[in-house]
């Protein structure tokens, strides 16, 4: 395991309870029913150094049919994948496959460290183990990407991973010119289309590396661009009139494109050209959304939602691009407000799965695939979604339940694939309802809970600790209320471990003071000017709240929001409140909806293993609770920097303290104890450890369903 980097090395657990030892009964039971069946062998588990925590706890997947592929030829190219009619047609030893079952892969980990080719090895042998079929990237990974991928397909050619490589613009310059036809946004784009389609066939040198692995013969397919800014396509319509219709040879538009789907025309016949001159030929579609989607939706209440509408039925491919286009979106069932206020998708009962219907129904001459869908599994929420499909706010395994029942409508709405977004939870990710909370210039380097956006995957990436030595707080049998505290930190999470002295008492307020001069009227039942945030814990009902001092509360970054739309607080006090809407009027009918807050300080009870989004528990005269820098006030913790926002002319940004140190303390039936201060060392490369989500079974129970094996 030389390139095997510490934070993968990871000891499967050892089963504890009932539950553990009833997945491995299941798995038994599994393979006695399938040898009963007809003798299918089960494939054998991958190898320590390839497993990844949690796979343990997951029964092996049935060995099935073939999923080998078997490329036809036609027109002098071989294609292993096809557009045929509504269906995707993927070519196996086994015949047609005609949904693919997958997942989005991003291109770094937390720190921007590089994927190592062992992690490559694990994640691909996971997704195996999911019953995933599909690995989705958004641009060009490094080689270790396609060497690892093709070994891996070698290894095990009955159950291969298939590729959709997509190409996405290198940056966003088009937004600022308001032009994709601005020839350096051109010139750019077409350059990695050119490296895109090298790189799979192993062709490629730049930068002093060399890709050298040919992972074309599990090529199903490509994506290119980007989730396009609305504004700046009906820019590009309005500065290319007269754009030329495209009448490449190999893709077209057709009469009633326009500029910007022309211009999208062009790269799909460029690329098109440069696979088939290595012979190849692979579905070719662009990236698209809801908010660019060529449906109207009079009832979306944000006007940029429904400002552009963008057709893949208006880019066709030639007679001599036989494996066809297809139309692919990134949609989620929790936005935009159309799902929430469009007649005709609430009374069908289910928003999402009416708006799925719809695409397809508009697409009746090619297959539709959703590129990117899932629910984060974050304390944090940023969307309200109908039938409590929300952009955050669920535990792990309430967000691997509702990411299979996605994958199983998609299937039974006979679109032609879903991709889950993603494979692994990213610390890089902002959700537009926290981005500015943060201190932007150290990405990375720390996980938000807070943060719906990095949550998304299957893999949890979860906060090791760079510096987690246990500090002492309190020692001291005869003090009150608690004897003894200890202190731990890691990247996401401050965490204490009270013990109680006596009869518990039945509430327990825990301070926090991060910036020692900032003071101010001490939370209800407390005489401590001190802490600039507080738990406020109810020991006997279980219930707790976070609270922020006036001064640190970062809602007014966000928007206005009237004193009467808050949650109740003491005075020179805010509970922990994150927008999800602002205020916002129906265009059709002219209602007014109001503001629309999650209380995301709410602290829930109980143990982290059976609800993610957990803090405290108590058992007896013991107490755990976990903190989120977030809940602190912290904008990077890493650098000891807490968040002050400050308001001048009207205008609220943020700026930032440095932190010495939280100093705690807890106050109980009216008396305060002042604790030690929790120390740590700043950070810039974080320590992380992998695992699966609890739950994560579900997802591949929904995916070995779909595709039957």
């Amino acid at each position: 395991m030389g390139d095997l980097p510490s934070h993968l090395i990871v000891v499967p657990a050892r089963p504890r309870s009932g539950r553990f030892r009833a997945a491995g009964i299941g798995a038994f039971m599994l393979a006695l029913c399938l040898l009963l069946a007809g003798g299918t062998r089960l494939p054998a588990r991958p190898s320590p150094a390839f497993l990844i925590a949690g796979m343990d706890q997951i029964p092996s997947p049935p060995q099935g049919t073939s999923w080998a592929p078997a490329p036809l030829a036609a027109g002098g190219l071989r294609m292993v994948a096809a557009a045929d009619g509504q269906r995707f047609v993927l070519h196996t030893a086994d015949g047609e496959r005609t949904f693919l079952p997958g997942v989005n892969l991003g291109a770094s980990t937390p720190g921007g460290q590089a994927v190592s080719a062992a992690q490559y090895r694990a994640w691909f042998a996971a997704m195996g183990w999911l019953g995933i079929r599909v690995v989705r990237i958004y641009t060009v990974h490094p080689p270790a990407f396609y060497q690892q991928l093709a070994a891996h397909n070698q290894a095990d050619p009955e159950r291969p991973l298939y590729l959709v490589q997509g190409v996405a613009l290198p940056d966003q310059s088009y937004i600022a010119k308001g032009n994709l036809y601005d020839p350096a946004v051109t010139a750019a784009f077409q350059r990695e289309l050119t490296d895109a389609a090298q790189a799979v066939a192993g062709k490629l040198t730049r930068t002093g590396a060399a890709w050298d692995a040919d992972v074309t013969p599990w090529l199903a397919g490509w994506l290119i661009g980007t989730e396009l800014d609305p504004k700046a396509a009906v820019g590009t319509d309005r500065r290319n009139p007269a754009a030329k219709a495209v009448a490449g040879k190999y893709f077209r538009s057709s009469a009633g494109a326009n500029p910007t789907e022309r211009w999208l025309a062009a790269r799909m016949d460029e690329l098109a050209g440069q696979l088939a001159g290595l012979g190849l030929s692979q579905p070719i579609a662009f990236v698209n959304r809801p908010a660019t989607d060529p449906l109207r939706h009079p009832d979306e209440p944000q006007r940029q939602e429904d400002l552009f509408q963008l057709d893949a039925n208006h880019v066709q491919p030639t007679a001599a691009w036989s494996a066809g286009t297809f139309a692919a979106y990134h949609a989620y069932p929790y936005y935009p407000d159309f799902l929430r206020h469009e007649a005709e998708l609430v009374r069908s009962g289910d928003a999402y799965a009416g708006y799925l219907t719809a695409l397809r129904k508009h697409h009746a001459a090619m297959p539709t695939v959703i590129a990117e869908f899932g629910v984060p599994s974050s304390i944090g929420s940023a969307h309200d979604g109908p039938l409590g499909r929300s952009q955050g706010d669920h535990s792990e395994q309430e967000a691997m339940r509702i990411d299979a029942e996605l994958l199983r409508m998609m299937a039974g709405r006979g679109l032609a694939g879903g991709f889950l977004s993603g494979w692994a939870d990213d610390w890089f990710r902002h959700a537009w309802n926290t981005i500015r909370h943060q201190d932007g210039s150290r990405p990375g380097r720390w996980p938000d809970v807070l943060t719906s956006e990095q949550h998304l995957g299957l893999l949890a990436m979860d906060a090791a600790g760079r510096d987690s030595a246990e500090q002492f707080l309190l020692d001291a049998d005869e003090a009150w209320p608690a004897r003894r505290v200890t202190a731990r930190t890691d990247e996401a999470y401050l965490h204490l471990d009270v013990q109680l002295a006596g009869s518990p008492p039945g509430t327990l307020i825990i301070g926090f003071d991060a910036l020692p001069g900032l003071t101010g009227a001490p939370m209800a039942g407390s005489g401590d000017r001190r802490p600039d945030a507080v738990f406020a814990l109810n020991l006997v009902g279980h219930t707790g709240q976070a609270y922020l001092r006036d001064q640190l509360d970062p809602l007014a970054l966000d928007a206005d929001v009237p004193a009467s739309a808050r949650g109740p607080a003491p005075a020179g006090w805010k509970p922990y409140e994150l927008l999800l809407n602002r205020p916002r009027t129906l265009p059709r009918t002219g209602v007014r909806l109001p503001v629309e807050l999650q209380n995301a300080g709410y602290l829930r009870y109980g143990e982290p293993a059976e609800d993610s989004r957990a803090l405290w528990h108590a058992d007896g005269d013991e107490l755990t609770v976990r903190v989120p820098w977030a809940l602190l006030g912290f904008a990077d913790p890493s650098m000891h920097r807490v968040g002050v926002p400050q308001t001048t002319a009207g205008r609220t940004t943020l700026t930032s303290e440095v932190s010495p140190g939280v100093a705690v303390s807890l106050t109980a039936s009216g008396t305060d104890q002042a604790l030690g201060m929790v120390t740590w060392d700043n950070w810039d490369l974080p320590g992380y450890t992998e695992r699966l989500k609890r739950g994560a079974e579900q997802f591949r129970d929904a995916a070995l369903t779909v595709t039957s094996g």
